[in-house]
C-alpha cells in the first residue's frame, strides 16, 4: 500500500513537475504570426484624385514643373516587436497581435499614405520571424497593383536598438531601410545592437527566461490567459536563439544564429558586407526615455561611428515628440574624468538630479528634522541619483509621484519636446558640430529632415487625425492596481533616498512610464520629391535629401535657392549642397493640408470587413474635404556649423534667424529672402525652413499641463495619466501649430572665380 501510495505521490510531483516546465518553456503558447494583408489594391481613381490635388495646389501656388509630393513613415514596429508585444497583453489594456499585415492594410485604408517600412526591434528578433517579415512585405506590394504606380510601396527594414549606460557608450537607435526585397538581395538575418549590461535590454537578459514566463503564464491577472501563455513562448523562442561566431562575413555565417554589434561603425561594416543598398536613420535621439543624461552626438563624428553614404538622413519629429531644438542648459555636468556633478535650475529648466534632492530635502523638514540633516539628505540624494548609470536616478526618490517630479528634466520652451530632453543629441547640434581630427576633411553631419510615427501597433501614418488617443499614440491603459505594483508606484514616500542599481529594478520599474505618457504624440511623416510613385524615385529623393518632415498633417513645402544664370532662374531643392561665395537667394512656398471629415471613404469601407476597418481603423480614416489649413508664417533657421575645434555653438544656431508671417490665403503661402551677411562672414552656412499652420487640438498638446507661477517657472502638474485617473475617453487634447520642417539647403563658402 505504502509503495503504490509512493508512487502516486511520485507521478503527482512528476506531473506538476512537467506542468511547471512546460508553463516555464512556453509550451502552451501560440505564435504571433506575420498575417496576411486581406484588403485589395486601392482604386486607380481615389490615387489619381489624391496626386491631382498636390498637383493642383502645386500649380496654384506657382511652382512649375513640379515633382510629385508624397507622404510615408519610415518607423514602424509590429507584435513580433517585443516592446509592443508586451504593451498588447490584457495587463496593458490593449487588444491582442498586431501583426505586419495589418500595417499594410492601415496604410492603404486608415492613413492612405504613399509608402511606409516596417521597423521592428531585432534584440528579440528570431530568423522565423524574420523570415516572415520579408514575405509579409512583399505580398503588401504584390497587392499593390502595378510596381510602376503602385497605390503604397512598402520597405523592408529594421531597428537597431542601441542602448548604453553612459554617453560613452550610448549611440541610440537608428532605422534601416532596404531598396531592395527580393530573398537574393535582402540580408539572410537582421543585425541587432549589443547594448550596455545596464541598459535596459541588459537589464532584461539578465532575467530567468524560466521564472519570467511562469510570472507571465501563471500569476499575471487577467481573463486572457492564453495571452500570457503565447508571451511565455515568444519569450523563448527569444532566449534559444545561437549568437553568431564573430570575425565571418555575413555572407559566410549560419542561417539561424543571431547577429548583434555594438557600435555604428560594426553596424555599416556589415551592411557593407551584405552589398545591397540601405540607408540608416537615427532617431529619437533627445528622447531620455532611453538616453543617459550628458549624452551628446560629438563622439558619432569620430571614429568611424557616422557613415555619410547611408546615414543622411534623421527623424526630427515621431510619436515620441520632437528633437529639432538645441538649448544650452545641461541635465548633469561631466568633467573630462567621467565625474559627474548636479548643475542648480538653470532659468526655467531644472535638472531631474536636482529636484530628487528637493523632493528629499522637503519631505526631511516635514518630517520634522533639522535643516543640517535634511540639506544632508538632499546633497546624499544627489550622490545617489548621478551614481546610478542610465537613465533611472529618479528610483533612489521612493514612494514615485508624477506630481512631486513636476516639470523637472523637460525642456520648457521646445515645441512638442521628447520627454526628459537631451539638448545636445538634437538635430539643431547636430547640423551645428564639426570635427577636426582631420584638419583638411572636417567631417559633420549634413542631415536631412524627415519625420515618422514610431507606432507599436501596426498603424503606419497615425497623424491624419487627433483622436483615440488610447489606439494612436504609445499609450495603454494599464491595470491600476497590478501595474502599480509591478512598479511598486504604491511604495512609501520617506524622508530619504535609497542607493539603486538598475539590477534592483524590474522591467516596469526601469522607466518613468506615468510621466511620460504625457509626452507622447500620433507621430510625424516623411514626404518625398519625386518624379513617380514607384520605389525607386522615393529611394532616389531620399538619396538627394530632397525630404522634409511634419507632424503628421499633410502639409506641401517647397524649399529653392534661387539663383540667375545668364537671365535664366536655376534653383536648387532642399537637400542640396551648393559651394559659392556669393551671398544666396531663396524661395519658400507651403500650402496647408485638408481639413479632414468625420470617418472614413467609400472606398476604405467597402474594402474592409466592417470588423477589420473597425480593428484597424476605429472608425475614423484619413477623409480630406476639399478645404485647407491657413499657414501662419514662415520661419528660417541658420546654422554655422563649427569653422575652428571648440568654437562655442551660442550664436551659431539661430533659431528663428528670420520669420514672415503669411496671409489668410487657403491656396497657401510664399516667401522670398536673402542673406546679404553670408560674404561678409565667409563661412560655410545652412538653412533649414518651417511652415507653421493654423493651431488645432493636439492629443497631449500641453504635455504636463504646468500651472506657471509669474517668473514662468512651473508650480503644478496636471498630468495625463495612462490608468484609471484619466479618463479614457480624454483625449487630453490642446492647441497647438502643426508644422513641417525642411531639410536644409547646405552652402559650403568658396570665393568666385
Amino acid at each position: 500500500m505504502a509503495r503504490k501510495l509512493a508512487i502516486v505521490v511520485g507521478i503527482g510531483f512528476f506531473s506538476i513537475a512537467l506542468l511547471i516546465i512546460a508553463f516555464g518553456k512556453g509550451w502552451f503558447g501560440n505564435y504571433w504570426d506575420a498575417g496576411t494583408p486581406e484588403g485589395p489594391e486601392v482604386p486607380s481613381q481615389v490615387i489619381s484624385e489624391r496626386m491631382d490635388a498636390r498637383a493642383d495646389a502645386a500649380s496654384k501656388i506657382g511652382v512649375e514643373e513640379a515633382k510629385q509630393i508624397l507622404f510615408g513613415d519610415l518607423h514602424v514596429h509590429s507584435t513580433f516587436s517585443k516592446d509592443a508585444f508586451t504593451v498588447a497583453l490584457p495587463l496593458a489594456g490593449r487588444d491582442g497581435a498586431h501583426p505586419i499585415a495589418e500595417a499594410c492594410d492601415f496604410a492603404r485604408y486608415c492613413s492612405a499614405l504613399d509608402f511606409w517600412s516596417i521597423n521592428d526591434h531585432v534584440f528579440t528578433f528570431t530568423q522565423k520571424q524574420w523570415q516572415e517579415t520579408k514575405e509579409a512585405i512583399r505580398q503588401c506590394n504584390a497587392a499593390a497593383g502595378d510596381p510602376g504606380n503602385p497605390d503604397v510601396v512598402s520597405f523592408l527594414g529594421w531597428e537597431w536598438t542601441q542602448m548604453g549606460d553612459q554617453p560613452s557608450n550610448h549611440y541610440g537607435h537608428k532605422n534601416v531601410i532596404f531598396l531592395e526585397t527580393d530573398e537574393d538581395k535582402v540580408p539572410t538575418r537582421p543585425i541587432g545592437a549589443a547594448s550596455s549590461p545596464a541598459s535596459l535590454q541588459g537589464a532584461a537578459a539578465k532575467d530567468n527566461p524560466f521564472r519570467t514566463n511562469l510570472m507571465f503564464s501563471l500569476f499575471t491577472p487577467g481573463g486572457n490567459r492564453q495571452a500570457y501563455l503565447d508571451y511565455a513562448r515568444y519569450q523563448q523562442d527569444t532566449w534559444d536563439r545561437k549568437p553568431c561566431p564573430e570575425g565571418v562575413n555575413v555572407k559566410d555565417l549560419p542561417k539561424n544564429c543571431y547577429e548583434n554589434v555594438p557600435t555604428p561603425k560594426d553596424l555599416f561594416r556589415k551592411l557593407d558586407e551584405w552589398e545591397t543598398p540601405s540607408i540608416v536613420i537615427p532617431h529619437g535621439t533627445t528622447w531620455g526615455f532611453y538616453t543617459p543624461e550628458g549624452s551628446s552626438l560629438d563622439k558619432q563624428l569620430k571614429n568611424g561611428m557616422h557613415d555619410p553614404n547611408r546615414q543622411f538622413l534623421i527623424e526630427i519629429f515621431s510619436g515620441h515628440g520632437n528633437s529639432e531644438e538645441y538649448r544650452p542648459w545641461r541635465e548633469v555636468l561631466i568633467d573630462k574624468d567621467g565625474n559627474k556633478t548636479c548643475p542648480g535650475m538653470q532659468g526655467s529648466y531644472e535638472p531631474e538630479c536636482y529636484r530628487a534632492g528637493q523632493i528629499i530635502y522637503q519631505r526631511c523638514l516635514s518630517a520634522g528634522f533639522d535643516e543640517p540633516e535634511c540639506a544632508s539628505r538632499r546633497d546624499e540624494t544627489i550622490k545617489n541619483y548621478l551614481a546610478i548609470p542610465g537613465i533611472t536616478g529618479f528610483r533612489t526618490v521612493p514612494g514615485y509621484d508624477v506630481e512631486i517630479w513636476g516639470n523637472a528634466g523637460q525642456c520648457p520652451d521646445c515645441y512638442l519636446p521628447a520627454f526628459n530632453y537631451r539638448p545636445r543629441t538634437s538635430v539643431q547640434y547636430a547640423l551645428a558640430i564639426t570635427n577636426f581630427d582631420d584638419p583638411e576633411n572636417p567631417q559633420r553631419f549634413n542631415f536631412g529632415i524627415m519625420g515618422s510615427s514610431d507606432n507599436h501597433s501596426a498603424k503606419p501614418g497615425t497623424g491624419y487625425k487627433e483622436v483615440h488617443r488610447r489606439d494612436n499614440i504609445e499609450f495603454s491603459s494599464r491595470d491600476s492596481e497590478d501595474i502599480r505594483n509591478l512598479a511598486s508606484l504604491d511604495e512609501e514616500q520617506q524622508p530619504y533616498s535609497i542607493k539603486r542599481s538598475p539590477g534592483d529594478l524590474n522591467f516596469a520599474q526601469f522607466n518613468e512610464f506615468e510621466r511620460q505618457a504625457s509626452f507622447f504624440m500620433t507621430g510625424g511623416l516623411i514626404a518625398t520629391h519625386t518624379a513617380g510613385r514607384d520605389r525607386q524615385s522615393i529611394w532616389d529623393a531620399m538619396q538627394r535629401k530632397e525630404v522634409y518632415a511634419t507632424t503628421g498633417e499633410r502639409i506641401l513645402l517647397w524649399f529653392d535657392r534661387i539663383d540667375d544664370v545668364d537671365g535664366t532662374q536655376m534653383r536648387d531643392p532642399m537637400g542640396s549642397h551648393v559651394e559659392t561665395g556669393k551671398a544666396p537667394r531663396f524661395r519658400v512656398r507651403a500650402v496647408g493640408a485638408f481639413k479632414q471629415l468625420p470617418g472614413c471613404p467609400d472606398y476604405a469601407t467597402s474594402a474592409l470587413t466592417p470588423e477589420r476597418l473597425e480593428r484597424l481603423c476605429r472608425g475614423e480614416c484619413f477623409n480630406p474635404s476639399d478645404e485647407r489649413k491657413y499657414i501662419t508664417r514662415i520661419e528660417v533657421v541658420r546654422i554655422l556649423p563649427q569653422s575652428y575645434p571648440g568654437e562655442p555653438l551660442e550664436g551659431l544656431i539661430q533659431d528663428a534667424w528670420r520669420s514672415f508671417p503669411c496671409d489668410a490665403d487657403r491656396n497657401g503661402c510664399t516667401v522670398e529672402f536673402e542673406d546679404p551677411e553670408y560674404e561678409t562672414l565667409a563661412r560655410d552656412a545652412t538653412y533649414y525652413v518651417r511652415a507653421i499652420q493654423e493651431p488645432q487640438p493636439t492629443i497631449n498638446g500641453d504635455h504636463l499641463r504646468c500651472t506657471f507661477d509669474e517668473s514662468g517657472m512651473c508650480i503644478k502638474v496636471d498630468p495625463c495619466y495612462s490608468d484609471f485617473r484619466t479618463d479614457l475617453t480624454d483625449d487630453c487634447r490642446a492647441m497647438k501649430e502643426d508644422r513641417a520642417w525642411s531639410s536644409p539647403i547646405f552652402l559650403s563658402y568658396k570665393l568666385e572665380e
